[in-house]
């Protein structure tokens, strides 16, 4: 196979990410409850994932390299390029957790966006893996069965792969779980964000980026600070479950 993989004669970079958007969406609006919130509050907090993913995953990126980021700050071309899926979803909480606050919506949303995150997080590693070298999103030269040469001759760990059976077995131990426990909202979205972020924390060890953060890269960072507010916040929605059994609802 030879790299970058044109399907079409597109990038696969670009076509991977944009039917990931596209397809993402339309899982949203034809899974999410349409009881749990009105469409219009609905498309508001969209608005706000898209917008807070978006500087999320700018910020997580120029955290990778902090000396260049420095030395390129003027640089139009290196501060738009380059992004990061763990800056995306975190900053797109924050977005959402914004936007509610602004339209004054208090119960959870999450758990409507756990299967089109998914979904469109797998689409995309597709076409990071197909892109090869030039997405930079592979792993670490490997002897392992699973290494693949992206074209220079060197096997490496195809982390793209790796996150897709993740993402897909934990979509599917999601799916159980709901279909056998009685839960509260917002906890699919709770353990999906903390499994991912570990996964991450973890993946990024095989990962050849800069990693100047006592031996942890920026990729690794952020995940933990995430883990620690999910274990938080997981901690604070127990104690209240204890207080009032009633908030379970799904």
């Amino acid at each position: 196979m030879k790299f970058p993989v044109y399907l079409f004669g597109i990038h696969p970079h670009l076509l991977f990410e944009s039917l990931s958007y596209f397809i993402g969406f339309r899982v949203y609006l034809y899974t999410r409850n349409k009881e749990r919130i009105p469409m219009e509050k609905a498309l508001w907090i969209v608005v706000g994932a898209i917008f807070g993913a978006f500087l999320g995953s700018k910020i997580v990126y120029w955290m990778e390299n902090p000396v260049k980021t420095l030395h390129q700050w003027n640089s139009l071309t290196y501060m738009m390029e380059g992004k990061t899926i763990v800056g995306g979803l975190l900053g797109g909480l924050i977005g959402v957790e914004t936007t509610k606050k602004i339209i004054g919506w208090t119960r959870s949303t999450g758990d409507d966006f756990v299967l089109p995150l998914a979904v469109g997080q797998m689409i995309g590693r597709i076409g990071c893996f197909l892109t090869g070298l030039d997405d930079h999103t592979y792993g670490t030269s490997t002897n392992w069965i699973t290494g693949v040469d992206f074209g220079d001759g060197v096997k490496r760990h195809p982390t793209q792969l790796y996150e897709i059976a993740f993402l897909l077995v934990l979509i599917l131990f999601l799916t159980f779980i709901k279909k056998r426990r009685k839960l509260y909202e917002g906890y699919l979205f709770q353990i999906y964000m903390f499994s991912y972020l570990m996964f991450r924390f973890w993946i990024d060890f095989i990962k050849p980026t800069p990693h100047p953060y006592f031996y942890l890269n920026n990729i690794q960072v952020v995940s933990l600070l995430g883990l620690v507010y999910y274990v938080w916040l997981m901690r604070k929605k127990r104690r209240e479950l204890y207080a009032e059994p009633s908030l379970y609802l799904l």
